[in-house]
């Protein structure tokens, strides 16, 4: 249900915009999704399927880039990815935040987005 909502989101950010420039038809929708916004793409791209039945983007693609969560460490000043916790019991990796060179306390750089970052259309 986190991606319906984000999907109607989206959807309604790019209809706002094709309003404003008097847009025919959406042709293609580009987004970039970090992976710990925890957004899954596919059902991502199928609220977005189904949101757009009906407006100027349906029939229109969808391009998903997924972004690597990148932090910094607050201890040893290191930046870059994470490693996951491989835990059978939830099915999938789930992020460590923590440094993966000292084990110090991080903060989130990247990875955390949903973000329009370019829409194609017919005028």
């Amino acid at each position: 249900m986190h991606e319906f909502s984000a999907a109607s989101q989206m959807v309604d950010l790019v209809l706002a915009e094709a309003q404003k420039r008097g847009v025919k038809r959406v042709l293609e929708v580009r987004v970039v999704i970090g992976k710990l916004s925890f957004l899954n793409p596919e059902q991502v791209r199928f609220a977005y399927e189904l949101l757009s039945e009906g407006t100027i983007l349906e029939g229109s693609k969808l391009q998903i880039e997924e972004k690597e969560a990148q932090v910094k460490c607050l201890n040893c000043g290191f930046k870059g990815e994470i490693t996951a916790e491989d835990n059978p019991y939830y099915h999938f990796g789930i992020p460590v935040l923590k440094c993966p060179r000292c084990g110090g306390e991080v903060e989130i750089v990247e990875g955390r987005e949903f973000t329009v970052k370019s829409i194609k259309v017919e005028v």
